[in-house]
């Protein structure tokens, strides 16, 4: 850490160290793959009894409410003591969301259950053919009475087959723009109708899922605004998922493991100037990243609305950079599949690498995200893309 810190923010950096080092079981310190659901839905419920499991929450919504500064002392915390990675699309995604768009009724029902970990989310947002281009999306909901029957095929989703609902979007009708006629909605994944199919990713983690709906009822009052006004709920909801993948939580992990390979005796790399000089460079891409995020994390506070996808690409970009440079110094041990054990020391160098590869595409590409900035935030016109 190369900032400073006031007293207030000291200690309660201190008390959450203290509290890690006591409470994270050893079995779960350090993983790279998401635990199994009843190993991570027990820490889950555990940093919820302690008041940290949503800490960018409102108090008014049984969160934190906590400062930009304390939810990146949480992140850095978290990552020097090896916590355990945790399905988040509840606690970041729908659950702001819903405070922001649902109705009370919804609020009352899922908020709490996020919170306590009794529900895990999952979002229905990409479809063959409707990933990057998402308004092109074809699974389809059509109105029969007080309910909605929906048909159709959603790909990618994360931790699907785990979840217990479905944020999604559905076409329920046409508009003269792809944009019209979608709705937000609220799926029961225990609802007749769902099959859901893991994915096996190059990681060797079943991460992913394809979800399938044939004839799916779910009642009108699971819809999240108003019937074919979907997508500003949509891109709500994406913009509050950019901040969250923008965050330095997982550059903060990639970090950690890195440091952990100069510390083992068998790579030697703090003996070694030119990795002296690696490891500050990601120490300062990290700092930066940081400094970024609590600049975006502070105007969203104030209600400035500031844009994240320069956020999400910065992110995204560090985290690779940094599993890159260990990827290079674990030299031979580089391509081994299984993580080295140094006595009881669990030491990753190709897991997290292989994951990494995929955030620089899912919540929009990043090549998305550049198009984004260019038109909307500096104003280029669209017939300038694609000249330099």
């Amino acid at each position: 850490m190369l900032r400073q810190e006031s007293e207030a923010d000291a200690r309660f950096r201190r008390e959450v160290a203290a509290w890690l080092q006591a409470n994270i079981p050893e079995e779960l310190r350090h993983l790279t793959f998401r635990p199994p659901r009843t190993e991570a839905m027990a820490w889950y419920r555990k940093l919820s009894e302690r008041g940290w499991i949503a800490p960018h929450w409102p108090r008014a919504h049984g969160g934190m409410e906590a400062t930009p500064v304390q939810q990146v002392i949480l992140m850095e915390e978290m990552a020097q003591a090896g916590a355990p990675d945790l399905p988040t699309q509840g606690l970041n995604h729908i659950g702001p969301i819903l405070i922001k768009c649902g109705t009370p009724v919804q609020r009352d029902r899922h908020l709490p259950a996020i919170l306590k970990g009794d529900a895990i989310w999952c979002q229905g947002y990409s479809e063959p053919g409707a990933g990057s281009d998402l308004a092109s999306l074809r699974t389809r909901a059509e109105v029969r009475g007080n309910e909605l029957v929906i048909n159709g095929h959603k790909i990618w989703t994360t931790w699907g087959q785990h979840a217990d609902w479905m944020f999604a979007l559905v076409r329920t009708s046409e508009g003269a723009a792809k944009q019209q006629g979608i709705t937000f909605v609220l799926i029961d994944l225990t609802t007749p109708g769902i099959t859901r199919r893991p994915i096996t990713t190059i990681a060797g983690d079943d991460e992913f899922c394809e979800v399938f709906f044939d004839d799916v009822r779910v009642p009108l009052e699971n819809v999240v605004g108003e019937i074919g006004q979907g997508w500003a709920v949509a891109t709500a909801l994406l913009s509050e998922e950019r901040l969250r993948i923008g965050s330095p939580a997982i550059a903060l992990r990639a970090l950690e493991r890195l440091r952990r390979l100069a510390a083992d005796e068998r790579f030697r790399a703090v003996d070694n100037p030119c990795f002296r000089e690696r490891l500050a460079h990601a120490e300062i891409e990290t700092e930066t990243l940081i400094a970024s995020y609590l600049s975006v994390a502070e105007a969203e506070e104030q209600g400035g609305g500031a844009d994240s996808s320069y956020l999400k690409i910065l992110a995204t970009e560090t985290v690779q950079s940094i599993l890159d440079i260990l990827q290079q110094v674990a030299g031979e041990a580089g391509p081994l599949r299984d993580p080295l054990w140094n006595e009881a020391e669990r030491l990753d160098i190709t897991e997290m690498f292989l994951q990494s590869r995929r955030l620089t595409i899912y919540g929009g590409t990043n090549e998305v995200q550049r198009t984004i900035i260019a038109t909307k935030v500096l104003g280029l016109p669209v017939a300038a893309r694609g000249k330099a």
